[in-house]
């Protein structure tokens, strides 16, 4: 313990012999009274606090928001009242702490570099959400709206983490910022050298921090380095992702920038996941449906409606043009592939899995030698991996089943038991 001389401030001094008045030791009073002023501050900031809080967000964000209800968003979702308010507690209690730890000049100066760097912490936050709330704002400018503000913002905020860097520096070794970077500047060939892949992935965390573009837990696709897992951790020289086989890949952190990648953040936001999956219906079985087949086909309580529709739409159409139905190419009329089309794009909007209100069609694609492809292409209710596979496998095990009734038929490449019959019905005809 350091004994206290004449110059000890007058709140220190009149706590201490008040302490002392009770009848305690010199150390256990100077413990005590440092104790009873630690309190008497948590208790100022905690009034100040409330303070603040209820002025800034009761009056003075009720107040923006009257005149701009955008603009109050904005400065609620940056949090720029809330780094207000720790920049002036952290203030305060710059100024209180000397008066608390004056017995303790060694601990007092410690304090006094943690609290100056504090400041000058929150200071950086607050700045950073400023520039943040007026790129929010300015992305809805129609004279900024093709405009890379990001880019913009990326700049001042590296800008801003360098005079963050200088002055702690500054701060925590007493030397000028002048100093520090003028010894920078001299050394900076040999660092850039020997730090090259760090100062990259710094630089790149930077930038991946302020786009937004990853976080630990999402899952991302990188097929050239064989990457396709969720995201386990990013720091300054690596990302370390582990894959879906339960294997550990770790990239380096510069390479989210150099290099593309997928990022399913955004499917798992949506809350559906894409099925996008066709098959290849053999092109020989396509044909015009007869009466006969409509009449069983209308049996099928998804198609019911919409084939007497079709069926009073197509008459009306051909009647209309006088066209001799006799031949079904003449007019219109309904082909087994269009009327399994539309089955499929009804059963699918009436499956609670699949989500209504995403994208939902079903359609043809190219012919290929391997037939006519027809791609369901829709969203499931939920991400869930097992859940996306099983409702998945649910679709199309009814598919397969169905499209018997259909009479149509799926390609297939043939097999050796196909080489094998064709063989002996060959033989047994000769």
């Amino acid at each position: 313990m350091i004994s206290i001389d004449e110059q000890t401030s007058e709140v220190y001094n009149w706590t201490l012999k008040f302490i002392k008045s009770i009848g305690l030791s010199d150390q256990t009073a100077q413990i005590g009274s440092v104790s009873l002023l630690l309190i008497s501050l948590l208790l100022v900031l905690l009034i100040i606090d409330h303070i603040l809080r209820f002025f800034f967000n009761s009056m003075f964000l009720q107040f923006i928001r009257k005149k701009n209800d955008n603009w109050g968003n904005y400065v609620a979702e940056n949090k720029i009242l809330t780094y207000l308010t720790r920049l002036v507690l952290t203030v305060v209690s710059q100024q209180l702490i000397p008066v608390i730890f004056i017995g303790f000049p060694s601990f007092n100066n410690l304090l006094g570099k943690i609290l100056n760097f504090l400041i000058l912490f929150f200071l950086y936050k607050l700045c950073n959400s400023l520039l943040k709330t007026g790129r929010d704002a300015l992305r809805t400018s129609r004279a900024f709206l093709n405009k890379p503000i990001d880019s913009y913002v990326q700049v001042l905020q590296i800008f801003l983490i360098f005079i963050l860097i200088t002055l702690t520096v500054s701060i925590f070794t007493g030397s000028s910022p002048w100093s520090f970077l003028v010894s920078l500047g001299a050394a900076s060939a040999v660092l850039m050298l020997v730090f090259k892949d760090t100062i990259l992935g710094f630089v790149a965390s930077i930038q991946v921090s302020a786009n937004d573009s990853v976080r630990v837990g999402d899952w991302i696709e990188m097929p050239k380095y064989d990457v396709d897992g969720d995201i386990l951790e990013i720091n300054l020289n690596n990302v370390r992702v582990q894959n879906f086989d339960k294997t550990i890949v770790t990239i380096p952190t510069y390479t989210l920038l150099s290099d593309a990648f997928k990022n399913y953040r955004g499917m798992q936001e949506t809350g559906g996941r894409r099925i996008k999956r066709a098959l290849n219906i053999k092109i020989s079985s396509i044909r015009y449906l007869e009466d006969k087949d409509l009449l069983e086909l209308k049996k099928i309580a998804l198609l019911t409606a919409f084939i007497e529709e079709r069926e009073r739409q197509i008459k009306e159409y051909n009647t209309e043009h006088n066209f001799n139905t006799d031949i079904k190419v003449n007019g219109r009329g309904m082909t087994n592939i269009g009327l399994f089309r539309n089955y499929l794009t009804f059963f699918s909007k009436s499956n609670p899995d699949i989500n209504p209100e995403m994208t939902l069609m079903v359609r043809q694609l190219s012919p290929t030698s391997k037939g006519l492809p027809l791609e369901l292409y829709m969203f499931t209710n939920g991400t869930d991996w097992f859940f996306y596979e099983n409702t998945m496998s649910d679709i199309f095990d009814h598919v397969f089943a169905a499209i018997h009734y259909f009479d149509l038929k799926i390609f297939e490449e043939p097999s050796s038991d196909d080489f094998k019959n064709f063989i002996q019905n060959v033989n047994a005809d000769s």
